[in-house]
């Protein structure tokens, strides 16, 4: 029933633009079947899924740093009032400072290369992973670790049976953020100074004003997000949170 509601609003929204599109006959909005034609051209040429092998592998470098680095920090800081302490200054200041400064900064200092563009990202990143997960680490439940200390529970089995259950919430929600967060940015620095990449792409589309190629990449985006999200974070998420089910 939720996945018929779910198909239903994304039919409902077709329709809508092409009606909208018909009824203008405005090039800069083409109908959903034109720019599903734009993206059949796109894929059979090879051009698009170039493009898009390597907007993803920089997105799937930097989602496991950004995660990994994130989280490590954010655990430290909910633990340890000293370090969190030390560090709030340095995390507010990480959270406003504007994602294209971070972008122009790294090019600047380390030069048009891949190491520069996964840099920026990364930076722009981990503040909002560290404060989700830092709620999570003082979120957790000190008397079950306690619990588990009187029954003399190994570290591997507390950290997996006790500790993670219940900062798994909290890391799928920096999951799921993260991502969407990752792809904007790192279409922002292809666009800025990467010869490859969607965001590359993106930017040759708008200088020939192509409007039917630049949603054609965006319905590839679309395409990716909802595998994703199907494929990986919702079994993901109930195989998590599955100790929560009630027979």
């Amino acid at each position: 029933m939720m996945a018929l509601l779910r198909g239903l609003s994304i039919l409902l929204f077709l329709l809508l633009w092409q009606g909208i599109a018909y009824s203008l006959q405005d090039p800069l909005l083409p109908t959903p079947v034109m720019v599903w034609q734009k993206f059949v051209w796109h894929v059979t040429t090879g051009e698009l899924l170039y493009h898009l092998s390597v907007t993803l592998m920089r997105v799937a470098i930097i989602f496991t740093i950004a995660m990994l680095l994130g989280t490590l920090i954010g655990v430290l800081m909910g633990h340890f009032p000293q370090i969190d302490a030390f560090l709030d200054g340095l995390l507010v200041l990480a959270l406003n400072i504007p994602a294209l400064v971070v972008v122009i900064l790294c090019y600047i200092w380390l030069g048009l290369t891949d190491i520069a563009a996964v840099a920026a990202v990364v930076i722009n990143k981990v503040p909002t992973v560290v404060v989700t997960v830092r709620e999570g680490a003082r979120a957790i439940d000190r008397r079950l670790m306690q619990v588990a200390d009187v029954f003399k529970v190994s570290l591997f089995w507390k950290l997996s049976w006790v500790y993670l259950p219940q900062l798994s919430p909290y890391l799928m929600a920096a999951a799921r953020s993260g991502l969407s967060l990752i792809w904007k940015i790192v279409l922002v620095v292809e666009l800025l100074g990467r010869s490859s990449g969607m965001g590359f792409q993106l930017g040759v589309f708008f200088q020939f004003f192509d409007i039917t190629s630049i949603l054609a990449y965006t319905f590839a985006f679309v395409i990716v997000v909802f595998l994703i999200e199907a494929l990986f974070m919702r079994p993901l998420e109930r195989y998590l949170h599955r100790w929560r089910i009630v027979p």
